[in-house]
């Protein structure tokens, strides 16, 4: 499967002219092997000095398949045992790689696409992409969810240039890595509803064009939960796809607007371990328990609405004490502040905010069930709740609350913050 980016590089009726960096994207089994004669004879021959980074997992899903291109590369294979991409990993990276190198090629799923796009960018050289995994939708995207003094932050980085997604080498991986991209795709109801919801209660800018990609990614997927699961080539080479819509979307748009919120800032609390300890989770298990944490929040505001039980009222701000108490002894406090400077919900007002709360209720009623979207997740072999990651229930209303600070991007769960509900 030969995936046109140009098509996504056109005017559009949001108005913008949407830009995509991808030159080449190619998902089919043998796609190493196109690789492997770009480099020798095809748009890839110029670059001579060019750096693999991998992890000991990745390096030997693909030792013998990229043996070719192995022997014409620098070769550094990261210890896949709690690899982050983080300052740590990029010093790593930086302390091993030879000086003269003039392409990256990311060999792995999302950690090791973080720490080649980041370095990528910092050393202004190209890079491709080689999914080892479904495992999530990073692979073509612009930034980079980097590890950063203790705060999740999502950076400014660099789309690869190409990528070769090869079914021999991804449609084999771990079962649970193919279910934690599925999980990052399911998630993407709760972070579209956030979206549109902004855009209905402050006018942020809003692409339909950009969301009918992903709604487009989510469709493919559900179609075929349970052949991918089981590991039907075709099937997962549709993942991968939906995987890579999902990238371009935030590739349109310049940011992850598209794919990321609410759900994703609980996931990043949790990265932040202030409330909770190491989890022995993969980023998209985690994803898929925060989005039915929030679905479920997003549900019972939807239900007060339409109940008469949920006004607006002006913004105040209740959770100084517990930032203080929660990011204060990691020494976070001062990030967090900067990061939510200025206070978004300061801009809306409870008069305005009131006027839109049928709009909300609508966007929330458009979201599957808590059920529906359980029965998906557990069709799929995905994580559903706090235990399935290393959590327990008393971890869920302080997410809840907390989560919004980790990423200055409105969603309903901060504008939660303005509602009265009553009656609980």
């Amino acid at each position: 499967m030969r995936v046109d980016a140009d098509d996504f590089a056109r005017p559009c009726s949001c108005g913008r002219e949407h830009q995509i960096a991808v030159k080449e994207i190619l998902i089919e089994a043998g796609a190493v092997e196109k690789l492997e004669e770009e480099m020798s004879e095809g748009m890839l021959r110029e670059y001579i000095s060019p750096l693999v980074i991998c992890d000991t997992n990745t390096y030997a899903a693909t030792e013998e398949l990229m043996e070719d291109i192995y022997d014409r590369c620098q070769v550094l294979v990261l210890d896949a045992e709690g690899l982050q991409a983080d300052r740590h990993a990029i010093k790593i990276v930086e302390n091993n790689m030879e000086e003269d190198i003039d392409l990256i090629l990311a060999v792995g799923a999302g950690t090791i696409h973080d720490i080649s796009r980041y370095i990528a960018h910092n050393y202004k050289v190209p890079f491709i992409s080689v999914p080892t995994a479904a495992s999530g939708d990073g692979f073509v995207t612009t930034v980079a969810a980097m590890t950063l003094d203790g705060v999740k932050k999502t950076v400014p980085s660099v789309a690869p240039i190409c990528v070769y997604a090869d079914t021999d080498i991804f449609s084999k991986a771990p079962k649970r890595l193919t279910a934690a991209g599925i999980s990052d795709l399911m998630a993407k109801y709760i972070c579209l509803a956030d979206w549109k919801i902004a855009n209905l209660v402050t006018g942020e800018y809003f692409c339909r064009e950009t969301v009918k990609l992903e709604e487009k990614a989510l469709k493919t997927v559900k179609s075929s939960i349970q052949d991918i699961t089981e590991g039907e080539e075709d099937e997962c080479e549709q993942l991968m796809y939906a995987l890579i819509l999902s990238g371009l979307a935030m590739q349109m748009i310049g940011n992850s607007r598209p794919a990321s919120c609410a759900e994703h800032q609980v996931t990043h609390l949790w990265d932040m371990e202030v409330i909770n300890g190491p989890l022995d989770a993969l980023h998209g298990e985690k994803v898929s328990v925060a989005a039915l944490l929030v679905l479920e929040e997003y549900k019972r505001i939807a239900a007060a609405i339409t109940q008469g039980r949920c006004h607006a009222k002006p913004y105040e701000n209740e959770d100084e004490e517990l930032l203080k108490e929660t990011f204060g002894k990691k020494g976070l406090l001062e990030e967090i502040r900067k990061e939510n400077e200025p206070e978004l919900l300061e801009t809306i007002s409870p008069q305005h905010l009131e006027k839109c709360l049928n709009g909300i209720e609508e966007i929330i009623d458009e979201l599957p069930s808590e059920q529906t979207m359980f029965r998906l997740l557990e069709k799929a072999g995905c994580a559903k709740t706090v235990y399935d990651i290393g959590l327990d229930e008393s971890a869920v209303l302080p997410s809840l609350r907390l989560a919004p600070y980790t990423r200055r991007r409105l969603s309903l769960l901060r504008i939660s913050k303005m509602l009265d509900i009553r009656g609980e």
